[in-house]
This record gives structure tokens, sequence and C-alpha cells, in this order.
């Protein structure tokens, strides 16, 4: 489901922007990615699963409602440049991308489907101790 959702994605852009500004620089935004989109998956997985065990579903609708509404408000705020942030390769290929491109997968949709498998999936600590969610 994950591997679907990155068609056509917003971060699939960010690795033709990334590939084209650190040219000849493959091996390291691959790198960069790969840990990135890990990290962000674990992180993803890992707040699903806390949510599902803290957070009642009445509360969580209000969250999700609420969180949609802000992010809304927020894709209308119009992005800047700044000539600080067009320095070429300041923090080389790798660090820049592991960086950028674990920002952008933040407000993706992938960890957001990652939360959804987290949140309804039994941990393996409710398996082991024979109780589920």
């Amino acid at each position: 489901m994950v591997t679907l959702a990155e068609m056509g994605d917003k971060t699939q852009l960010l690795s033709f922007v990334l590939a084209a500004r650190f040219a000849r620089r493959h091996g390291a935004i691959i790198l960069g990615i790969f840990i990135a989109t890990l990290a962000n998956h674990f992180v993803a997985a890992a707040l699903g699963d806390w949510i599902a065990t803290h957070v009642s579903g009445q509360v969580m609708r209000w969250l999700l409602g609420g969180a949609f509404l802000a992010f809304a408000a927020w894709a209308l705020v119009p992005d800047t440049l700044d000539e600080k942030d067009s320095e070429r390769g300041a923090y080389g290929a790798f660090l820049t991308t592991l960086v950028v491109f674990f920002h952008a997968e933040m407000g993706d949709k992938n960890p957001r489907a990652t939360n959804a498998h987290g949140a309804r999936l039994p941990s393996h600590a409710a398996r082991v101790g024979g109780t589920t969610h």
C-alpha cells in the first residue's frame, strides 16, 4: 500500500530535484532517501501504536478533523525562497537529502498509512501478553 501511495508523490519530485542539484552523487542521495524513509516510517508506526493504546476513538476523530483543517490552512501559505536557502551543497548530498526528505515525508500520505497500520494492528507486546488493543 505504501509503495503504491509513493507513485506520483511530492517526494518523487524532490528526488528529481536532488539528483539534478547533486549531479554524480546518486549513491549519497539514494542512501539519504533510504535512511530518511526508514526513520520516518519507524516513527509513524510507533506513533500509530502509541495512539491506538492511549487515545479514544472520539478524541481521535476531533484530533484528525482539527489536523485536517490545520494542514489545509497551512497549504494556503505560500513558500518563499531566501538567498541563504539557495547555497549550493553547503551540507553535502547525503545530509541534505536525509534532512529534506525526512521533513517532506512527515506531511505525506505514506506515514499516515503507516500510522493507520500501527494503530490497527496489535503491538508485539500485546500479542505476547495475550491481549489485544
